[in-house]
């Protein structure tokens, strides 16, 4: 029997960082033992927390778009799980989020990948799962990113989809050219 469903249940119960928390701890997390797609983003944000619901925002929005599938084919468990580096709403920060806690990677990423074994693709999306997986990487996320091909079969690293990286997207015309095709066959094929 896979491990998978009791863990994400007990990681859906983790409190241990609660007192840090501005909004309390509501871990979002899913996925399911055939899943075939891992995303690996920053932390929810405040929508998410209130939803209960990842990536239910306008960053989901612009997150499915490149990955050229709608909310049906997101929300499949048997076909992509979800594991962000912070499970809770982490606050507010002076611009923008603040990061992922500390606390949350080391404890549960290991066990949760143990208990996925059919992962195909895993997209990294923001520079804290770049530099959690991609430890050998390149010295920031536009470099990171630019070698995206360095990275595959395994990794597609992703800049965060937020609206807020529209100036990012601008100077970069290169990644919806030619990483986001990539990246929706990509996704075809798992």
């Amino acid at each position: 029997m896979n491990r998978l469903i009791p863990l994400i249940n007990q990681i859906r119960q983790c409190r241990d960082c609660e007192p840090e928390l501005p909004l309390g701890a509501r871990p979002i997390v899913r996925g399911a033992p055939n899943a075939k797609i891992l995303i690996i983003g920053q932390a929810p944000g405040t929508k998410v927390h209130a939803s209960g619901i990842p990536w239910d925002d306008a960053s989901g929005r612009r997150l499915r778009q490149w990955m050229g599938i709608d909310d049906q084919a997101f929300y499949d468990e048997s076909r992509i799980a979800i594991m962000p580096m912070g499970f809770c709403y982490p606050g507010k920060g002076r611009s923008g989020d603040l990061p992922p806690r500390p606390e949350c990677a080391p404890k549960w990423h290991a066990r949760m990948l143990a208990s996925l074994p059919n992962i195909q693709l895993t997209l990294l999306i923001g520079q804290y799962a770049q530099k959690y997986y991609l430890k050998e990487g390149f010295t920031n996320l536009t470099d990171t990113v630019k070698h995206w091909e360095d990275y595959l079969p395994h990794y597609f690293p992703l800049p965060h989809p937020s609206p807020r990286n529209q100036i990012w997207l601008k100077q970069n015309p290169w990644f919806e050219e030619i990483a986001i095709p990539e990246l929706q066959r990509r996704i075809i094929a798992c």
